[in-house]
């Protein structure tokens, strides 16, 4: 009896959970989730941080060979 209390609270917490977090979605016509990628980040643009994607691409461009490629 005890596990199925615990279980229905459990679903009961996570139900709040997920409705709280979809009330900007639903209830607002262009509603979204902001973004959490770092490149969407003015504060992280501000401070020249990169995505590591954007940081590998960028010394791709600089040099075609990885350090231990080199050729002498």
């Amino acid at each position: 009896m005890i596990m199925i209390e615990i279980m229905l609270i459990t679903a009961l917490i996570i139900a709040i959970a997920v409705a709280f977090l979809c009330v900007k979605v639903f209830l607002l016509r262009k509603g979204e989730f902001a973004s959490q990628h770092i490149h969407d980040s003015k504060a992280m643009k501000d401070r020249g941080i990169h995505c590591v994607f954007d940081q590998d691409k960028e010394q791709r461009n600089k040099s075609p060979y990885a350090v231990s490629e080199k050729k002498k």
